[in-house]
């Protein structure tokens, strides 16, 4: 039975993430960047300037600030998926892969300033005070799509405890059991169920707060690491961008294959890892955009669109940078193995694993703590806040389930849910691409928006 379901999800998934689904995610991004006149490009700096200066607004309403908003969002994806799902991409498709992770962050940026936008504009207040968005709500309340809203609700509520739990702690898990502490997988889910508990139990000023602490600390960590094995290479950088490059549109022989489907590979693995790092366009992110502080929804749409630039621009392209640049992606190895062979070749001693290791420990976890919050507020959405206690138990219990069972039909499971999710996600911010503008317009030519650089070139 479980190897038939097995067999099913897998080739569901060959038709939900096929090529129709890679097109809409980044069709729906280049749309935008037209539409908005590229303000990922124009308004990029002001953008960083409201994230990481400015950070809150004062008396406005919301839960947590614009900061917190946003570490909350980069806690659920900057995950194993900017580790594993490099290297991945890479193995498969070649140094020009990176190009093509490049290519969905740019124009992710756009679908992610739009999530945003909507979600601030159509947020409601729950009975407790506390803020509600997402496409749920922007779908229900913008488009009057309730059926669509539920839909979204239901497999975002789903796919919680699938990609954002339970695959995350048996990675945790994994890399524990094989470290030289060699910590049973038990012990790992008992730790990290209570981890998960103390913070989510508090709810999502709770959740703001460690991940306004966790994210930036193992971003700078990782990154550190990462910037080192470059510079220490550093003869090398021209011969990256030289392969990247030239490989974006003709492959690479080390793939192996004939050169029709070692491009077709490049580009393939390139945007889906890339749409899986991000998750620009499957409609998570502005769940946690919705519970911001702030007067505007472009205000913390500009905020949110910085998440897809850190998450993959910036530390994708690390990862991609230490594997290509030490010459790992020819070694024969892939995913998070490939990652670790290739930080620890660059590295003295055993600096470049344990690197990896922690930085896989603390993606994956923090990932859990930002997709807890993603499916609260789906089955709140759909049974109400009597909902919220029950679900915030048996998340942190199947954090423990996670750690100790084997998860490949999970995997398959969750891909499935992110799918549908991204699906009436995509189709309602085309529907409401007026708004988004309106919006965006407003906000430029506001004398108080700090964008007047931006509206002067309207």
């Amino acid at each position: 039975m479980q190897q038939a379901l097995l067999s099913f999800l897998k080739s569901a998934n060959e038709i939900l993430w096929g090529p129709w689904m890679l097109i809409l995610l980044v069709g729906t991004g280049i749309y935008y960047t037209i539409r908005l006149r590229g303000l990922q490009f124009r308004s990029l700096g002001h953008a960083l300037w409201l994230a990481f200066v400015r950070r809150r607004e004062k008396g406005a309403e919301g839960d947590i600030s614009h900061f917190q908003a946003l570490m909350t969002a980069l806690a659920a994806t900057v995950g194993t998926g900017n580790i594993a799902g490099v290297a991945t991409a890479i193995a498969a498709g070649g140094p020009g892969a990176l190009f093509w992770m490049w290519v969905t962050g740019i124009f992710g940026m756009a679908t992610k300033y739009a999530e945003a936008v909507l979600a601030v504009r159509y947020r409601q207040r729950d009975k407790r005070g506390t803020m509600c968005g997402g496409p749920m709500y922007y779908l229900a309340y913008g488009l009057g799509w309730r059926w669509p809203a539920a839909a979204f609700a239901l497999f975002g509520s789903v796919a919680a405890f699938g990609i954002g739990n339970m695959v995350q702690s048996n990675s945790v898990a994994d890399v524990l059991l094989h470290s030289r502490l060699e910590i049973p997988v038990a012990w790992t889910g008992l730790l990290l169920t209570a981890a998960t508990a103390i913070v989510i139990l508090g709810g999502i000023r709770s959740i703001g707060r460690a991940s306004s602490f966790i994210v930036p600390s193992m971003i700078v960590l990782y990154m550190g690491g990462g910037l080192l094995v470059v510079l220490l290479n550093w003869r090398g950088i021209d011969d990256i961008f030289r392969l990247v490059l030239s490989q974006a549109f003709t492959g690479s022989a080390a793939v192996g294959g004939f050169m029709g489907a070692v491009v077709r590979d490049t580009i393939r693995y390139g945007v889906a890892r890339g749409v899986f790092s991000n998750e620009s366009g499957l409609g998570s992110a502005p769940i946690a955009a919705a519970a911001a502080q702030t007067t505007r929804p472009a205000v913390q749409a500009l905020v949110s669109m910085t998440q897809t630039f850190i998450d993959t621009l910036i530390v994708c392209s690390i990862t991609g940078f230490v594997i290509i640049g030490t010459g790992a992606w020819t070694s024969g190895r892939n995913g998070s193995d490939l990652t670790r062979f290739a930080f620890s070749h660059g590295l003295p001693g055993d600096s470049g694993g344990l690197i990896v290791a922690l930085g896989l420990i603390l993606f994956a976890y923090s990932t859990i703590l930002g997709w807890s919050y993603y499916g609260e507020k789906c089955l709140e959405y759909l049974l109400g806040e009597r909902s919220i206690t029950p679900y915030r138990v048996l998340f942190c219990g199947a954090v423990f389930l996670g750690a100790v069972q084997p998860l490949e039909l999970v995997w398959e499971f969750a891909d499935a849910m992110n799918a549908l999710m991204a699906l009436p996600n995509l189709l309602g911010l085309l529907a409401l691409s007026s708004i988004v503008v309106a919006e965006t317009r407003s906000y430029l030519a506001s004398p108080h928006s700090g964008a007047s650089a931006e509206a002067s070139n309207r």
